[in-house]
């Protein structure tokens, strides 16, 4: 039976929003009117989506997703029916948009459709790798065990990059509020106190000439080093858009001393982890391959598993190809060596995962109290160099005063 959104009228005038199961919508009128509501409006989910509710979200949320999926794989696995289950879910959705998008799930869903192929009508909210893991409960029949271990890899690889997000945002906030008191300290205050020395004939110290002299620099090409730095950063974003640029891009981040390895091992860790998730799942191994390959954010590193997936359809070892790609953390190659020797490859891709992330906030922990002294210390330096560029000709006009 189609579900059909309203928005509707109580008796007291309140205005009220929810579903309801009917064959029509003017079935669905006549049920709203039987509990004293006055229908405003009546929509099916794909109807709504274009309609009243045209101005919701363009997608499901990521951080709704994970809660909505943890909560579809306990009603499964309670033996509740598909339909009901996803019916449930949409009504405790936070928002409308994600509310509608589930409601539509569920009329193709009781239309007949598979899950997996239901969810693949809203790809934007479910990408390919959630629908491919769907579709590997399905087929398996442990739909609730692997929806709750997507909704745990969900989870974990949206914590990874919101950390690796936070770890970024303090040192360029800091270099920011750095480069922001130099800048003024050289257009505003340095030209000011220049303008007492001119009076004098004496020959400023070298120092105080260069400062002046790149105070003099900025004062006159500022805007255009800003309009320079901006066409730069747009011309580098468009470059990004270019397959080849961008894996020549990422290939040269990986050689990095610091930040190359945190980089690998986050892109590693979401590898293991989704190919833990698609092939404990019931997902084919080359099937998993491509699906966890899909996460990597690296072009680089997804060229070298592609080459590696080749190599497992030609018969290759899981490990022996990994290892042969060369562009994942060499603990992982071992561990899933060890799973297939054993028989146990999801178990030990997902300790592998968990090592690797554990790896990634030691780094980045440590990265991060190295990279705010050093900051603070650059900044330092270079307040110190114009304090001292200032104050060498005010201690030799006092020199020459009192002889």
């Amino acid at each position: 039976m189609p579900a059909f959104e309203y928005e509707a009228l109580d008796a007291g005038g309140r205005a009220k929003r929810g579903v309801v199961n009917a064959d029509s919508a003017r079935q669905a009128r006549s049920e709203l009117r039987r509990l004293n509501l006055t229908p405003l409006r009546i929509a099916t989910p794909r109807e709504k989506r274009r309609g009243f509710a045209g101005r919701s979200e363009a997608r499901i949320p990521a951080g709704d997703l994970v809660p909505m999926t943890r909560q579809l794989a306990v009603l499964v696995g309670a033996a509740t029916p598909l339909e009901e289950a996803l019916n449930a879910v949409a009504l405790q959705a936070p928002r409308a948009g994600a509310r509608q998008r589930l409601l539509a799930v569920r009329e193709r869903v009781v239309e007949g459709w598979r899950l997996a192929d239901a969810l693949g009508e809203d790809p934007k909210s479910f990408p390919p790798v959630y629908r491919a893991v769907v579709a590997a409960g399905e087929a398996s029949g442990d739909l609730s065990g692997v929806l709750e271990r997507l909704a745990t890899m969900l989870e974990k690889n949206r914590a990874m990059k919101n950390k690796a997000v936070a770890a970024l945002i303090y040192p360029l906030a800091l270099a920011l509020v750095a480069g922001a008191v130099v800048t003024v300290l050289m257009t505003q205050v340095v030209p000011k106190i220049v303008e007492q020395f001119q009076t004098f004939d004496a020959e400023l110290p070298l120092v105080t000439r260069l400062v002046v002299g790149v105070s003099q620099f900025i004062g006159a090409y500022g805007l255009y080093l800003v309009a320079a730095l901006a066409l730069a950063v747009v011309g580098f974003w468009q470059a990004m858009r270019t397959p080849a640029f961008k894996r020549a891009f990422d290939r040269a981040v990986l050689t990095l001393p610091v930040l190359g390895k945190l980089l690998r091992g986050l892109d590693g860790a979401r590898f293991a982890r989704t190919l833990s998730t698609l092939f404990s799942g019931g997902a084919p191994l080359l099937d998993s391959l491509i699906g966890a390959q899909r996460t990597i954010a690296n072009d680089f590193m997804r060229e070298r598993l592609d080459g590696a997936i080749v190599m497992v359809r030609e018969g290759s070892s899981i490990a022996g190809a990994l290892n042969r790609a060369g562009v994942l953390p060499p603990m992982m190659t071992h561990m899933v060596a060890a799973g297939e020797k054993a028989g146990a490859v999801p178990k030990l891709l997902d300790k592998a995962a968990e090592q690797l992330e554990e790896e990634f906030d030691t780094a980045s922990a440590v990265a991060l109290r190295l990279l705010e002294p050093a900051i603070i210390i650059a900044m330092g330096g270079v307040v110190m160099l114009i304090v001292v560029a200032i104050m060498l000709p005010i201690l030799r006009l006092n020199a020459l005063a009192a002889g």
